[in-house]
């Protein structure tokens, strides 16, 4: 099925290296080079960055500079190896550009094993840990990890005998990969994201089109031709959430009962699915062809799509309390993502959504969340720095209630909700005004309904 082979000796060129960034990437990268034996200095723009006590203490001996970049000798470095993150402009490091690469640059020069790519703008996470457990049940040694987890220079110190790499990979790390050879790319969907750094959506697809340089296969979204590849000599598989074609997966009825099909094969009823609305049903029919394409068996893909409730901050369904659910989307970071789940969740409720939304927009174009609110949603609840802006664009549309934070819109979610509802904290914002991240968002979401604060007025 799937062989694992060891890996081999660094073939990266002779010399010098400098690592741009101390982040879980920067880091790992440094572990790899050590390992190796390669020369190398880390450098990162900032005067304190986090993390640094613990770098200096794992690598007390390599050459470190913090601030600007000026004061190196840029040329002297045989390979830049810059993080995610980095903007290579604003770095200073554009005017050698053609030395730069990132950290997928070096595992894929490296790895022996197969690799499952998976980009996409929403979803990445819950489908590489989809196929990940599919791997593991069907008794595969598989690494998991990329932009989920540990970083994959990581996972090939750790797990030098994986027999499969199964990577989340942004659009970040896949710009600065030239060519990464997966037996399976995967670009899930595209919505609007990171244009600051990418220019505009064409910029951003490329740059995730990436993902197919050098695959044996890939798997594209029926439904968004904008994630299939250029390159028409790709053997692809799309999936789609309405009837399959020939060689698609997709959705049909048998017999009265939807179920996920691969054709005109039937392989299990919707209702075997744990996860919740339209939109985990398309991660799942991704995860099963990706799946299909590396080799595993269908019974390890359907025992693991009948268990698997999601991950935290996404899709998780955190309490049910007098028929109405309350759903942890925290994720739920950019506009794209929340319409997923609006649309996904919305078509499978008896009830109505009342909606949590708002924080730091981004800049983002709101008005796509007009159409879908509207019909699927009771009542829109808004908070953080954007609610105004949000109130404002629907108020029109459909009832609206600004509020100033995630406990007050957890409270009048709680008053107007009725048997039936899902009350959703998706806020197609970042959290970045009230919380440090989105995790912690969602954490507190959890908190307040864990003390039963959402029912006190």
């Amino acid at each position: 099925m799937i062989a694992s082979a060891p890996l081999e000796a660094s073939l990266v060129p002779a010399g010098e290296r400098l690592v741009v960034g101390l982040g879980i990437s920067g880091r790992a990268v440094a572990r790899y080079l050590r390992a190796c034996g390669e020369p190398f200095v880390v450098v990162d723009t900032r005067s304190q960055p986090p993390g640094l006590a613990d770098f200096r203490r794992e690598f007390p001996q390599v050459e470190l500079h913090l601030g600007s970049l000026s004061e190196l000798e840029l040329t002297r470095f045989v390979e830049i190896v810059a993080s995610p993150g980095i903007d290579l402009e604003a770095a200073g490091l554009g005017a050698v550009r053609e030395r730069v690469i990132g950290e997928m640059a070096l595992f894929a020069r490296v790895c022996r094993a197969p690799v499952v790519a998976i980009t996409g703008s929403n979803a990445k996470s819950t489908v590489t840990t989809l196929v990940g457990e599919m791997a593991r049940e069907a008794g595969v040694d598989v690494a998991v990890g990329g932009n989920l987890g540990d970083a994959a220079l990581d996972l090939l110190l750790d797990y030098p005998e994986a027999a499969l790499f199964v990577l989340e990979l942004s659009s970040f790390q896949l710009e600065l990969t030239p060519r990464l050879g997966a037996a399976c790319a995967a670009f899930l969907n595209l919505s609007a994201d990171h244009l600051d750094r990418h220019g505009d959506m064409q910029g951003y697809r490329l740059a995730k089109s990436r993902v197919f340089e050098g695959a044996a296969k890939a798997v594209v979204n029926a439904e968004d031709r904008a994630t299939w590849p250029e390159d028409p000599a790709l053997p692809c598989t799309a999936f789609t959430t309405e009837a399959p074609g020939a060689d698609e997966w997709g959705i049909a009825t048998r017999d009265g009962d939807a179920w996920f099909c691969h054709g005109s094969q039937a392989l299990m009823p919707l209702a075997a699915l744990r996860l919740s609305g339209r939109h985990n049903q398309a991660n799942a029919l991704a995860a099963l062809a990706i799946g299909e394409s590396v080799g595993l068996p269908l019974r390890a893909m359907q025992a693991v799509l009948s268990r698997f409730g999601g991950l935290p901050h996404r899709g998780e369904v955190v309490a049910e309390r007098q028929g109405v659910r309350w759903i942890n989307d925290s994720k739920g970071t950019n506009v794209g993502a929340t319409l997923a789940a609006i649309a996904g969740l919305g078509e499978t409720l008896d009830g109505r959504l009342i909606w949590l939304g708002g924080g730091v927009g981004k800049g983002a174009d709101f008005t796509p969340l007009i159409a879908p609110l509207v019909r699927h949603a009771r009542e829109a609840i808004v908070f953080g720095e954007d609610a105004p802006q949000l109130e404002s664009l629907l108020q029109a549309h459909l009832p609206t209630q600004r509020v100033a934070t995630l406990e007050e819109a957890m409270r009048r979610a709680a008053a107007v909700a009725e048997p039936g509802d899902c009350v959703l904290l998706s806020p197609a914002c970042a959290s970045l005004d009230q919380f440090p991240n989105y995790m912690a968002r969602g954490d507190a979401f959890r908190a307040i309904l864990e003390q039963g604060q959402e029912a006190t007025c």
